[in-house]
């Protein structure tokens, strides 16, 4: 199941196999490092795969891989409420710096 439901919102299945496949692979595609912190000259070890776009209002970029970056979970944090998935005012940032469609980690295509 790619999406579950809790109140009658669809919600993003961040426990099946697919998911972990998939944010394996974008860990490695980012080198393990928080790309975040990276853009500011910091070097910090990524734990957690991010979706710049949210998967429950975007399910039709929820895999794409320009729309997933590796970050720490302080990164995280700062990005989106824990609480709600709400985007806070970095995350706001990075999806309006973020164009659908276009690879973002091409030197010469990078937005961030």
């Amino acid at each position: 199941m790619l999406f579950l439901r809790k109140k009658g919102i669809a919600m993003f299945n961040y426990y099946g196999n697919k998911w972990k496949k998939k944010r394996l692979h974008i860990l490695r595609l980012d080198g393990y490092v928080d790309q975040i912190a990276k853009r500011y000259g910091r070097t910090e070890e990524a734990v957690v795969v991010h979706h710049i776009y949210p998967a429950d209002e975007y399910p039709e970029y929820a895999w794409c891989d320009w729309n997933l970056i590796s970050v720490s979970l302080a990164t995280h944090n700062r990005l989106e409420n824990r609480q709600t998935g709400e985007l806070l005012p970095l995350g706001m940032e990075l999806q309006k710096r973020t164009v659908p469609g276009v690879n973002w980690r091409k030197k010469n295509e990078r937005l961030m």
